[in-house]
């Protein structure tokens, strides 16, 4: 598999974007992963780098985009931090990645079985943790089934997690100037995304 260029970067669309990242997926599921001189493109992209998408994840182990996605060194940006969740800073390194550097496309991954998604059910305060716990209430509340509403309940966290990368998109789009702009001009796409921890599996959505 060829490092990405200028040239070949620019060519992607963004829904082709997209369809390398479910090909790669596939691959992985079948265990049929590209081939690739990891060496060689440490020294290709010495120089610069061009990555066709960014992928906003959680900084959960199970969960390495790379190899999920079967993709190599310089292919994608990669922005990890507990809940996928969204903030100034994450926006403007978003920003770089598709404005300055050329991506064509932001993912916002989660996951099943979410330690951090489970945290917010629980309510759980531990020190720092306790504001950033705080930012997945909104996607808690957008769940309006009553009855078990913590993490004891695995489908109620599983509604959630996707509400939570739901209600990410929503907020890139809301408070990104930048990159609202080139997604209403097609420049990008925003999709989401949830990675099976038992399968391996990635399932998209708009």
């Amino acid at each position: 598999m060829k490092t990405q260029t200028k040239e070949t970067q620019k060519a992607i669309t963004p829904k082709k974007a997209v369809e390398i990242l479910k090909e790669g997926n596939n691959r992985f599921l079948k265990l049929s992963q590209v081939e690739r001189d990891l060496s060689l493109q440490v020294t290709e992209t010495s120089s610069g780098q061009y990555p066709f998408a960014v992928i906003l994840s959680c900084i959960d182990s199970r969960v390495p985009a790379e190899l999920v996605f079967d993709q190599g060194i310089g292919d994608i940006f990669n922005i990890r931090i507990a809940g996928n969740l969204i903030n100034e800073d994450i926006l403007g390194s978003m920003e770089f990645a598709c404005k300055a550097a050329g991506s064509k496309l932001i993912v916002v991954l989660g996951h099943s079985s979410c330690g951090a998604i489970g945290g917010a059910c629980d309510n759980v305060k531990l020190g720092n943790l306790t504001r950033l716990l705080e930012k997945i209430q909104p996607a808690i509340d957008a769940v309006t089934e009553l009855g078990d509403r913590s993490s004891s309940n695995s489908e109620f966290v599983q509604k959630v997690a996707e509400n939570n990368v739901r209600q990410s998109m929503k907020l890139i789009r809301d408070n990104s100037p930048v990159l609202s702009e080139m997604f209403e001009k097609q420049e990008i796409g925003i999709v989401g995304g949830m990675y099976s921890v038992e399968t391996g599996e990635v399932k998209f959505f708009a």
